[in-house]
């Protein structure tokens, strides 16, 4: 039997693409979603109205800017950078998501009772 494709919970594809683009440097839409496909192990694939959706809530945030450039493929691409304030937002957010997560790790940990 195949497994499915991890769906994201809210908020997680907003700091995904912070950290791409923090470990990155700037890139254009269809690069930063391969780049998470490819890092989580093809565990999440993105379309582009779903990764296009979070770079343009992530702009009106201001944690990103963009600027037009060119694709290697020489085509015109519009390119995302984090801002400084995108660096204080992801920082933010990945101390919550690391926190969460352990949390979670001592929760499933916890043996049934009688395993004791």
């Amino acid at each position: 039997m195949a497994k499915s494709k991890l769906e994201l919970l809210q908020g997680t594809l907003d700091l995904m693409v912070l950290q791409t683009l923090a470990a990155m440097g700037s890139l254009h839409g269809y690069g930063i979603a391969r780049r998470i496909e490819q890092v989580s192990g093809n565990e999440i694939l993105l379309n582009q109205g779903t990764i296009y959706a979070s770079l343009v809530r992530l702009q009106q945030r201001g944690w990103i800017s963009a600027e037009w450039g060119t694709s290697v493929h020489h085509r015109r691409a519009k390119y995302y950078s984090l801002t400084a304030s995108g660096h204080r937002q992801m920082a933010k957010d990945a101390a919550h998501w690391h926190r969460l997560t352990n949390v979670m790790g001592r929760v499933l940990a916890m043996p049934a009772e009688g395993d004791a």
